[in-house]
């Protein structure tokens, strides 16, 4: 019920709502083991960050060809910008940060107010 609260109020102009984007482009050489287990760890960050409330992810599946070289895209949604501060400063995705970046090539992270 709460996750369909959140979506409900993402609806309505994003009032209550902060999407975090990150949009990854993997080193070459990065398994795809290296790969599902940073998905897990970040997918994992939900218990243990109380102002995390949703995670998705997925890769690029455009016929555009426009991705840039980014191969996949991580969503988490906030209740608040301040709950968003809390989690980036977090011990938890810190520790997350440190262990996946190194693993990046290139990468994005981009965070926004839903409005409709």
């Amino acid at each position: 019920e709460r996750e369909r609260e959140v979506k409900r109020r993402g609806m309505e102009g994003g009032k209550g709502v902060v999407k975090h984007i990150v949009l990854a482009k993997f080193k070459e050489g990065t398994t795809e083991e290296e790969i599902e287990k940073h998905i897990k760890n970040y997918a994992d960050l939900l218990n243990h960050i109380e102002h995390m409330k949703s995670f998705e992810w997925g890769t690029d599946v455009s016929i555009e060809n426009l991705h840039q070289g980014f191969t996949h895209i991580f969503e988490a949604t906030f209740e608040t910008l301040e709950g968003r501060s809390a989690y980036v400063a977090h011990p938890a995705h810190v520790k997350f940060g440190t262990a996946l970046f190194p693993t990046l090539e290139k990468v994005i992270v981009f965070d926004y107010v839903p409005k409709a």
